[in-house]
């Protein structure tokens, strides 16, 4: 083991920070640990823990980055737009930093300046008839969609960049019986450029239309 000697780097939050932020832009959240982070800025572990007490503090103050950068525009007067601008705001704000959904999902963390988007959506929502608890759920199904687009294409971009032979699936795509898999061989040719395309909005349009369905 190397024993560090002279005088100790200097280290400030702003590093630390920068540095989990790219790392788990590298590697995922759960990548993320005291010790990786500490070798990343070539410190010893106790000179991170003198910045942020724990795992869950840090991740908490790179969520408020995130969230202290969320845009909020001037929505639609018309509650279902209202849902619809707020969710797309939402998606494309947390689509640049993919990770902090990975975060969001899996530790049930948040910043308190990203409930703007739950407030909008749970307003326009009860604006639009539905009872505060129909809201609620209204919000959650828009943010499982939502959450789910944005870690499947980030997870399909990772998968790019370390890897750019054909997936299992393509290959097995080129290989469709016709017979056994009429439907699915039909469009095996163009299944990437169609799945590729972004389609959030559309969806999330017939998702909210099911959602507010006889209001």
């Amino acid at each position: 083991m190397t024993t560090r000697t002279g005088r100790p780097p200097r280290l400030s939050r702003a590093q630390i920070l920068t540095a989990a932020s790219e790392l788990i832009a590298q590697d995922g959240a759960d990548a993320l640990t005291m010790r990786r982070l500490a070798a990343r800025l070539d410190v010893t572990p106790m000179a991170v823990y003198h910045h942020v007490r724990n795992k869950e503090e840090l991740l908490l103050l790179l969520l408020d980055e995130v969230a202290a950068g969320i845009e909020r525009p001037e929505l639609p007067d018309d509650p279902r737009e209202r849902m619809i601008r707020a969710a797309r705001t939402m998606h494309d704000t947390l689509a640049r930093v993919p990770w902090a959904v990975e975060v969001l999902t899996a530790d049930d963390l948040l910043s308190p300046a990203a409930l703007w988007y739950p407030e909008q959506i749970v307003d326009a929502a009860v604006t639009c008839g539905l009872s505060a608890a129909d809201a609620v759920r209204a919000y959650r199904a828009i943010w499982y969609y939502t959450a789910g687009e944005i870690l499947v294409r980030a997870a399909a971009a990772r998968r790019r960049a370390a890897d750019d032979r054909k997936t299992f699936r393509a290959r097995l795509f080129d290989s469709l019986d016709h017979t056994e898999w009429p439907r699915l061989a039909t469009v095996a040719d163009e299944w990437d450029r169609l799945t590729e395309a972004d389609t959030y909005e559309p969806g999330l349009r017939a998702l909210v239309e099911g959602l507010l369905a006889g209001r």
